[in-house]
């Protein structure tokens, strides 16, 4: 299992910034996703910057989440906090 993320900011165009628990933070894209009927509402930016955590799980609404360990295993390293 991944670490569980611990704080998320959104950088335009559907760019997440994403701390982790082991204190890695990775940007996500979440372009490809958004042709899943599932990711639908983040199409619309407003919205998609909503983002915020819960429980380790990056989340919406209760219909919209993001598993965790997609975002760390796909996730770019941008650094790491000290």
């Amino acid at each position: 299992m991944s670490p569980r993320a611990i704080n998320v900011k959104y950088k335009t165009p559907y760019q997440l910034v994403i701390t982790f628990t082991n204190k890695e933070v990775k940007e996500f894209n979440l372009e490809p996703y958004l042709k899943y009927p599932v990711y639908e509402r983040l199409k619309d930016e407003a919205y998609c910057q909503k983002a915020t955590v819960h429980d380790g799980v990056i989340i919406w609404d209760s219909e919209t989440d993001f598993d965790p360990d997609t975002i760390y295993l796909e996730g770019r390293p941008v650094s790491s906090i000290q």
